[in-house]
């Protein structure tokens, strides 16, 4: 085998930094973008951002200053000082008005005890404090709230609860011993608070402790917890079984059934934290004229330009570190708006396209959404699928009907009888309208839904229609029959 040097030329793809930088930009949400924008801003000092004030606002702003500078500048070189010196602020913006006998102030000054959001067992606990339990008692107590669930139901045995107080008064050198009835004890006054059910070991036993709790002479309490005896049969909706063991009538099981309806099923959900997460549309749709327009949200897209004062720096064309250094950032400056640029394009030229796809969805709703998928939009504006993905994930579109991301658009298809293809979202939607119209006394099995779909034209399989119906958190047929 001989030795030799040659040439050969080949093409080869290489991600530059300005190409890496624009691809992980587009994949950022809006509060990432800013994110990074803000990190820019804080590192680049040829880098800054545009101010909403115009310049002649800041103009006119500058002269009323130097003139008020020039008026308090010629009372303080007077001969004699006037009584009353202008000043940058009121007495009254410093000094509040006290109430006296002669009037009280405008508006009374309140201390503002505001508390935050209290949990469920924050809320137990200053019940808890309350009750005059003893030190093992308060203990048990402690490990019973512990050990609950966001429902409100105890998460664990009764003796798992001993063991964990016995293990903790050792490790505190006490010599007491706890058995099984004292945790019971302690357990059912737990249950007697608010929210009454508290600590449940199931959900019959939490709506037992609730109509014990009614007064006696509430209509149908006695059926209710007669009906609680037979549990299983009223969770499995056999009504006949269970008239013929309690001995009720129809009638008096009906008011019953709307008697336990009215119990709380799990008392600990009224503590969850209800704070909503917001989501900020990155494009808002909206129609003018009977045309759909799709534009940016102007509130999250950043106004970056160059900082001109360092740019005329580099004008002077000497080659120190210091120019060196501003030509490095300029360059970077550049680069970063230029990809911030591009990602808003792309994902402007995506959000037309889809919303020019799902014009039927804007129309009439989730029933005219039609079949989509990234290689669809791809092909049309000329992109690669994983660039649609990266502009899709994690961004919002404002529309009429709703704030939904643009992952939302894209749905598989299910062939219909004409040929054509029904988008799997649509097929959802039309689902759940027609259980939302069934007979509660009768309600539509799934091969019922899956024949009247056919006679829409849609040819879906019962396990494709009980597949979409779990998907949309709908119970079987028989969970959603009414006893009455």
């Amino acid at each position: 085998m001989k030795l030799s040097v040659g040439l050969k030329v080949a093409n080869s793809l290489s991600l530059t930094p300005q190409l890496q930088q624009a691809i992980r930009l587009l994949q950022l949400s809006s509060l990432e973008l800013e994110q990074e924008v803000q990190i820019q801003l804080d590192s680049n000092p040829l880098l800054e951002k545009v101010e909403e004030q115009s310049s002649v606002e800041s103009l006119s702003t500058l002269e009323e200053q130097e003139h008020d500078q020039k008026d308090l500048t010629k009372e303080l070189n007077a001969d004699h000082l006037p009584n009353d010196l202008p000043v940058d602020t009121d007495w009254d913006d410093v000094y509040t008005h006290l109430p006296t006998s002669l009037g009280a102030a405008e508006y009374e000054e309140r201390e503002d005890n505001r508390q935050g959001h209290l949990g469920l067992k924050e809320h137990m606990m200053q019940q808890i404090n309350l009750l005059h339990f003893s030190q093992v008692e308060q203990l048990i107590a402690y490990c019973i709230v512990d050990a609950l669930d966001d429902n409100g139901f105890l998460d664990c045995e009764i003796s798992e609860i001993t063991t964990s107080v016995q293990h903790l008064l050792i490790s505190m050198e006490y010599e007491d011993e706890v058995e099984d009835d004292e945790v019971l004890v302690v357990l059912k006054h737990i249950q007697r608070l608010e929210p009454i059910g508290i600590g449940s070991r199931n959900l019959a036993e939490c709506l037992s402790i609730q109509l014990e709790s009614l007064a006696t002479d509430v209509p149908y309490r006695q059926e209710a917890l007669q009906l609680l005896q037979h549990y299983e049969l009223l969770i499995s909706n056999d009504l006949a079984k269970l008239i013929k063991q309690t001995g009720l009538s129809a009638d008096q099981l009906q008011h019953a059934v709307a008697l336990l309806k009215t119990l709380k099923a799990h008392p600990g959900t009224a503590f969850e934290d209800q704070e909503s997460d917001y989501q900020i549309p990155d494009v808002v749709v909206s129609k003018k004229q009977d045309h759909w327009q799709v534009q940016l949200n102007p509130d999250v897209v950043p106004k970056l330009r160059i900082n001109s004062f360092y740019a005329n720096m580099i004008k002077r064309a000497d080659q120190s570190e210091d120019n060196q250094y501003l030509r490095n950032q300029m360059l970077d400056a550049k680069n970063f708006i230029k990809s911030v640029d591009e990602r808003h394009k792309t994902l402007l030229k995506v959000a037309t396209c889809i919303v020019q796809h799902q014009r039927e969805f804007l129309e009439i709703g989730a029933e005219g959404m039609k079949p989509l998928i990234l290689r669809d939009v791809a092909d049309e504006v000329e992109l690669h699928e994983s660039t649609v993905s990266r502009v899709t994930t994690n961004k919002y579109m404002l529309t009429p009907r709703g704030l939904f991301e643009l992952k939302y658009f894209f749905s598989s298809h299910v062939g219909t009888s004409s040929g054509g293809e029904a988008s799997s979202t649509a097929i959802r939607a039309k689902i759940k309208k027609l259980i939302a119209e069934e007979n509660p006394r009768k309600p539509l099995s799934d091969n019922t839904i899956a024949n009247l779909l056919k006679e829409e034209g849609i040819d879906v399989a019962r396990r494709t229609v009980a597949k979409y119906r779990e998907s949309l958190n709908i119970p079987s047929s028989s969970e959603r029959k009414v006893l009455i």
